[in-house]
């Protein structure tokens, strides 16, 4: 999914009588060891009554209260997860558990804006991680030797700092691809992104990517052997987009787009625009990810077709093009009420069965190695396309300064350089921009 962190909020908590210092992302000061009082209190009492549940002589059922968050596109997902997790322990406890629609995009900052009321289990996106640990909004998970074994390598680096764990895998599919309706393209035509733009044009038809999302437009440079990424701080980023010397320049790759752009077969619209125009048979191929699987093939049927991305021309040679990749996560509140339970639900929401229901349901990758090699999965369009376009993607680690400049430029170049400003200066900015203290 799109990954916009842009704003940086300053969380303060007062909690009995000590005081943790002020976290401030974009000022790079993270206090970790910050102490959370009452949380051993909680964890002991939490131990007490579990323990004390499976005894003869207890009188009743401890009652337990959480609250989840999660994309608003899982609600009936999450609802028959949370009905199964208080099933299964209908004999230890009353667990109350409410939802929450947050978008995995911006948990984050929903988190700092106060983490003691903040939700005691998240779903995020795990570009966000290191932020959400560096600012003690998470603690190690306890279990991490048993959960590194059940998930896929990937996942678990995706879900660490060094070699902590601070996160429970969720997903491993985080990354896009092309989606196209077999009745315009064969195989052969989806390796090339001008022949696409070409059938399209000759059909009144559209090959639609997502230009106002930085998410997106990462494809256009990720190998071109020019760099975007994290400095040694975790916060601040490099970038190299705008570079004059080499095979491919920064111009080489903006003039690209440019061209791109004025093709009538091609469309800029946002995700959501482009499963509107799949479902009302405008767009006949487009760039995005597992999330739309399920509605593209209600919509295509049989003709559904899904692939790596294709490559782009540009300073005279094909350039295969690049994407991020990631994984959802699950967090569990570090200063949740009751860590032991928000841990027990993070375990449940993220193993192999309710990981195979989400993708029955979501069509969204496992990050559960059993789960990740059932037929099922391994013999969906989808994921097929997700681990062809592996070979060219990328971990996406970058700061939250990368998102609006690289946005900017690039919607500048969907309007055909609406500003007029001359490309290089206009990616010397950006890159300037992105690489901020």
């Amino acid at each position: 999914m799109k990954q916009q962190y842009q704003k940086h909020s300053r969380y303060h908590h007062n909690r009995m009588i000590r005081i943790c210092a002020a976290v401030s992302v974009s000022a790079a000061i993270f206090l970790a060891g910050c102490s959370k009082p009452g949380r051993q209190e909680a964890q002991q009492e939490q131990e007490t009554d579990l323990a004390g549940e499976t005894a003869a002589d207890t009188k009743e059922r401890a009652a337990v209260k959480l609250t989840v968050w999660g994309a608003k596109e899982d609600t009936q997902l999450m609802e028959q997860l949370i009905e199964s997790f208080q099933a299964k322990y209908a004999d230890e406890a009353d667990v109350q558990i409410t939802y929450g629609v947050q978008g995995e995009s911006g948990c984050k900052d929903a988190l700092f804006g106060g983490l003691e009321e903040g939700a005691d289990v998240f779903a995020f996106a795990d570009d966000q991680l290191h932020a959400l640990a560096a600012a003690g909004a998470l603690d190690p998970i306890e279990n991490a030797d048993v959960i590194r074994t059940e998930h896929l390598e990937t996942a678990v680096e995706a879900a660490s700092v060094g070699n902590t764990m601070y996160a429970y895998p969720l997903t491993a599919d985080n990354g896009y691809f092309l989606y196209y309706n077999k009745e315009f393209f064969t195989e052969e035509d989806v390796a090339s992104l001008e022949r696409m733009l070409e059938i399209a044009a000759d059909n009144g038809k559209y090959v639609a990517m997502d230009w106002s999302s930085a998410w997106y437009v990462y494809a256009f440079f990720g190998n071109t052997g020019m760099e975007v990424g994290l400095n040694e701080d975790g916060i601040t980023n490099y970038c190299t987009w705008n570079q004059k010397d080499g095979s491919i320049r920064g111009v080489d790759v903006a003039q690209s787009m440019l061209e791109i752009a004025k093709s009538p077969g091609f469309s800029n619209r946002t995700d959501a625009e482009f499963l509107q125009g799949v479902q009302d048979g405008s767009v006949i191929a487009g760039v995005s990810g597992v999330w739309n699987a399920v509605a593209i093939e209600d919509t295509w049927k049989e003709q559904m077709g899904a692939a790596k991305l294709p490559s782009f021309a540009c300073a005279g040679q094909q350039v295969q093009m690049a994407s991020f990749s990631g994984c959802k996560l699950i967090g569990v509140n570090a200063y949740s009420d009751n860590p032991k339970w928000a841990a027990r639900l993070a375990e449940w929401i993220t193993n192999e069965q309710n990981q195979s229901l989400r993708f029955d349901l979501r069509g969204q990758g496992p990050s559960n190695k059993q789960a990740a090699a059932s037929d099922k999965v391994q013999g969906s369009p989808a994921i097929a396309a997700l681990l062809a376009q592996a070979e060219y993607s990328h971990l996406q680690r970058v700061g939250g300064k990368f998102w609006e400049p690289v946005e900017t430029f690039a919607q500048n170049m969907a309007q055909g350089n609406a500003t007029g400003v001359d490309l290089q200066k206009q990616l010397d900015e950006m890159a300037e921009k992105v690489a901020a203290r």
